[in-house]
């Protein structure tokens, strides 16, 4: 495990699905960090003082002012975050090559496809101003796959890679949200078996109180 100091991580970030992967996996390091709220709500993500730490104008980044070569560094894109803090701690994100693509193929599963289709379902079925039939069905028909998909992996697994690892805490933060995504977990019993598991991890639940 590297080597980690006290100095406290600035996490810049909202009440989402993806704002509130970073705290979990702080928690889940035991590392000390500050929330530093970011009112998408308001559009406080295109303010010039977060362009400047988010290129891209989302949630969440973070300022590490211990940083490699003790020098701070910025990171934006949650993939990207949780494969730092993993590499920077030694936690979750294991140092064995084959294991380490094994998470990584879920992370970027996640990140990739469940959380971009499910942010679509989100938004055409409870958000959208105007109810699009095709496009309700269309990204509603999408998450069953993708939960089709996760509940095969979770056939006798407690994890999606192994052991607990920042694949399981990027995926969680997304179905924890099935109901509003149209999508019944009781009918995916690995998937319902691993959420409640990963839900009731103390780390978990206080990174999601955390914002």
């Amino acid at each position: 495990m590297a080597a980690v100091t006290g100095t406290s991580i600035d996490v810049h970030t909202w009440s989402t699905p993806n704002g509130w992967k970073i705290p979990i996996m702080l928690e889940e390091c035991g590392l000390p960090y500050r929330v530093v709220p970011v009112n998408i709500g308001k559009g406080e993500q295109m303010a010039p003082d977060f362009l400047r730490i988010s290129p891209n104008n989302k949630i969440p980044a973070i300022v590490d002012p211990d940083g490699p070569g003790a020098e701070p560094i910025t990171i934006f894109e949650s993939g990207a975050i949780l494969q730092y803090l993993g590499r920077k701690t030694g936690l979750f994100y294991p140092a064995d090559e084959r294991a380490r693509v094994a998470v990584d193929e879920w992370l970027f599963w996640q990140v990739g496809g469940f959380g971009p289709m499910l942010g679509q379902a989100h938004h055409f079925r409870i958000y959208a101003q105007e109810k699009i039939p095709y496009a309700i069905e269309r990204f509603t028909a999408e998450a069953d796959r993708l939960y089709g998909v996760l509940d095969r992996r979770l056939a006798g697994r407690e994890y999606l890679a192994g052991d607990y690892s920042i694949a399981d805490m990027a995926t969680v933060t997304w179905a924890k949200f099935h109901a509003k995504q149209g999508i019944d977990v009781a009918a995916r019993p690995n998937v319902k078996a691993w959420l409640d598991r990963v839900l009731a991890r103390p780390a978990v639940q206080r990174g999601l109180a955390a914002v």
